[in-house]
């Protein structure tokens, strides 16, 4: 038997942009993960499908499988030849018992490596605005933990705190803020002394909290702090007004659904939350590829795309038959909007017609005012199994022969759990068929006056009839849906 190894990946504090190239690649290798509830969803969700997934539910103050049972276990499923990622919430030895489960692996014989991670200590303040070191106020840095001993006691060294004169970061410390800010005014630090609370560092949640030391402990109580939070005191908190890009980004503090397939979702998802927004991913629709016998494509004068992925999997099947793209060779081509056009770029094609209005029914009216097609000709159209009726209608008004060639299927979705639609401040459709999808996870939901950014009026329509208050993006394509977002969508 092939003998497993376990490697410790640091997830970094949330984001997960911040995980690093080397801790995905172990993840997307990885037959087991093990991880706890610190780890960020974004991060989680690079997971593979088919990878056995082990939540041992690590988080402040709760411990449901204790660190001697997740030390066997990384070792039990590396003992049967598994490649086993242990996936630590910040850094795996920055107070997270990494040096432990290495005593483990280190006594049975299981080979190991480590990966960092980017730890909060560092990553949260940056994304509060506040840089950790400053030459005109401070010279040193200092990590401390704020977690107490078995014995319920936090005992730290505060007058050697104090004369350090560095910025103090504290970890696993909302519990005991009270305590440790009295213990640094006992020891003579100035009450006035800025202080920051960064609860859910790095995420789209974050919040970073300005105060003093004198008031810490209430801060962190009146603002109702939860883990995962940390204290920083020192004076380059000051800084936090003037630094403060993350709380500036267009669409910080609002929770957006996306509803696309999950590949395609995760492009807006992260775009989203590169402007700060929470984004949750809900794939509605799924598109599968169809067996299908590819005609003779002497007997076509044109090619009628109706969607990237129709160009997708026609390019997919014409290699599959042992062709390529040079059989298309002096027939038009035309693509129903700028992502279609750009999929056919990738096969080394330029569209020739491209409607102002990217739909179906505008591609098929457009191609009529234009003259794009005439009666000689004959036409192919990759599409999906179910699509409406538009185009067709169009080329039967032109009296053009077509043939309709179906080479993908859309799967309506249900999410694994139902969702509560009223969390989101806004829900995004590209599709009628997303809009169907996502109706399956909120089954008996009051869905009036949710407000509804859809491409194309057909998406717009279906939500509408739901009850929904629905914006039409200017023009089919996520750069609009964003643009939209961003520019007065929410009436702020």
């Amino acid at each position: 038997m092939t003998k497993g190894k376990v490697t410790l990946v640091g997830a970094g504090p949330g984001d997960a942009g911040l995980l690093t190239c080397k801790g995905r690649e172990a993840l997307e290798k990885a037959d087991v993960v093990v991880y706890d509830r610190l780890v960020g969803e974004g991060v989680l969700n690079l997971i593979p499908p088919g990878c056995k997934k082990i939540d041992v539910g690590k988080r402040s103050g709760e411990h449901p499988v204790p660190q001697w049972r997740i030390n066997q276990i990384l070792a039990e499923e590396a003992k049967k030849g598994q490649d086993v990622v242990r996936l630590k919430g910040g850094d795996c030895f920055l107070f997270g018992r990494g040096g432990e489960e290495l005593e483990e692996l280190v006594k049975e014989q299981v080979p190991f490596q480590v990966i960092p991670g980017i730890t909060s200590a560092l990553a949260a303040p940056a994304y509060g605005g506040i840089p950790v070191t400053h030459r005109d106020f401070c010279s040193s840095l200092h990590i401390i933990t704020g977690h107490k001993k078995k014995d319920g006691e936090l005992t730290l060294d505060y007058p050697a705190l104090v004369r350090l004169q560095g910025t103090l970061v504290f970890l696993m410390s909302v519990s005991t803020a009270p305590q440790i800010a009295q213990g640094l005014l006992d020891a003579g630090m100035e009450k006035e002394m800025p202080a920051a609370i960064i609860e859910k560092g790095t995420r789209p949640d974050q919040r970073t909290i300005l105060t003093t030391l004198s008031r810490l402990g209430e801060t962190v109580q009146e603002k109702k702090v939860t883990s995962p939070a940390i204290l920083l005191v020192g004076k380059v908190a000051s800084l936090s007004p003037q630094f403060d890009w993350f709380d500036a980004l267009p669409l910080k503090g609002k929770h957006i659904l996306v509803t696309r397939p999950r590949q395609e979702g995760s492009l807006l998802q992260n775009r989203l939350e590169e402007l700060g927004a929470r984004a949750d991913l809900l794939p509605a629709i799924a598109r599968e590829k169809l067996p299908f016998f590819l005609p003779d494509l002497k007997d076509y004068t044109a090619l009628l795309f109706t969607s990237p992925h129709s160009v997708a999997c026609f390019f997919e099947g014409l290699w599959e038959a042992g062709l390529d793209s040079r059989v298309l060779f002096g027939k038009k081509l035309a693509a129903v909007g700028s992502q279609t056009a750009r999929a056919l770029q990738k096969q080394g094609l330029r569209a020739d017609f491209v409607p102002r209005e990217y739909s179906g029914k505008a591609l098929g009216a457009e191609m009529k005012a234009a003259g794009f097609l005439t009666p000689e000709d004959r036409a192919l159209i990759p599409r999906a199994k179910k699509a409406g009726p538009h185009l067709e209608e169009a080329l039967n008004e032109m009296q053009v022969p077509y043939t309709v060639l179906p080479v993908y299927e859309t799967l309506l979705q249900k999410g694994e759990e139902h969702i509560d639609p009223r969390v989101y401040d806004a829900l995004t459709f590209t599709s009628a068929s997303a809009v169907e999808g996502f109706l399956l996870s909120c089954p008996g939901a009051d869905l009036s006056h949710l407000p509804a950014l859809c491409i194309g009026p057909e998406t717009g329509k279906k939500a509408a009839e739901m009850g929904m208050d629905v914006t039409l993006s200017p023009e089919a394509t996520i750069d609009s849906m964003i643009d939209t977002l961003i520019g007065g969508f929410f009436h702020d």
